[in-house]
């Protein structure tokens, strides 16, 4: 009688253990949820651009390691831009300035804020490759017709295409046979590769970070530096974010990366098929000691 009664106390204890393990474990993850729905929804704003997508995935998964919601809109920068203004879109992680950019900048100045710089002197312009003759923008003028009388671009409302019509008009380009053919990143990067690859002229828009230069040696033509100049990219998001997403915010603001950095992703990208998502996690393996200290650890 005496080893049934001791069982069943036994028994008894341990349930009531257990359940009381459950209520904590239950507690705890309730817990979470709350913190989880307290921090709420981070959007970032991503374009159809490559520089764009590698720092846009590494601050995503930082930000879910923190307990945020994230959602990514894939729209182009005009729209983004306004989405930052309206408080639609939280932040955008590649925004040119104080050049490419300087319209746009003028127009959302007192709606916007630069949280951080991504990296600095990041070139842009009119590319050719490095084995034909001509070097600059007046050798461009009096060979046209090596061209085909075509200078390939990226979409309209990027700010290296508005610069682009602005050369166009400022050098009277269209004078000389030459036009200017917008059209996707990657339809442009398909025709300027193709004929690389074929050793043909081409003229197109590039910038870096981008693997065209990893793949390719380019050069810069000359007489074009009044019209672009390297700039330095930014996080951008609306004004009062520091109060909407305060831990989101002091995050973003000790952001940086490097343009190899990027270009070795973009790279792996195209060549081997990884995922952003995938290059954006392996990234910040290897630099654990850099996000511990953006998360304030």
């Amino acid at each position: 009688m005496k080893k049934f009664l001791l069982l069943f106390i036994t028994v008894a204890l341990l349930t009531l253990a257990a359940c009381g393990n459950g209520e904590e474990e239950n507690n705890a993850t309730d817990t979470n949820k709350e913190t989880n729905e307290e921090k709420g929804t981070i959007v970032f704003g991503q374009t159809p651009w490559s520089s764009t997508a590698p720092p846009t995935q590494i601050a995503k998964q930082i930000l879910e390691e923190q307990g945020y919601k994230v959602e990514v809109k894939q729209v182009s920068q005009p729209v983004i831009w306004d989405g930052m203004k309206n408080k639609d879109i939280d932040f955008f992680m590649d925004a040119w300035l104080p050049y490419t950019e300087a319209p746009r900048w003028e127009k959302y100045k007192e709606d916007l804020v630069k949280v951080a710089t991504s990296y600095e002197n990041a070139e842009l312009g009119w590319v050719v490759p490095s084995y034909v003759e001509e070097n600059s923008i007046e050798d461009l003028k009096e060979n046209a017709e090596k061209y085909d009388g075509e200078v390939v671009t990226i979409a309209e409302g990027a700010g290296i295409v508005e610069i682009s019509q602005q050369l166009m008009e400022g050098e009277n380009l269209e004078e000389h046979g030459l036009k200017l053919t917008p059209s996707s990143e990657g339809a442009m990067i398909s025709v300027a590769q193709d004929k690389m690859d074929k050793k043909e002229p081409v003229v197109f828009t590039a910038w870096r970070p981008h693997s065209i230069f990893a793949r390719n040696d380019l050069k810069f033509l000359e007489g074009q530096e009044e019209y672009f100049k390297a700039d330095n990219v930014y996080v951008l998001s609306y004004k009062g974010i520091e109060k909407e997403h305060p831990e989101a915010y002091e995050i973003l603001s000790n952001w940086s990366i490097t343009i190899p950095e990027l270009e070795a992703m973009i790279s792996k990208n195209e060549q081997h098929g990884t995922s952003f998502e995938d290059l954006a996690a392996e990234w910040i393996k290897n630099n654990r000691d850099k996000v511990d200290q953006m998360i304030g650890e």
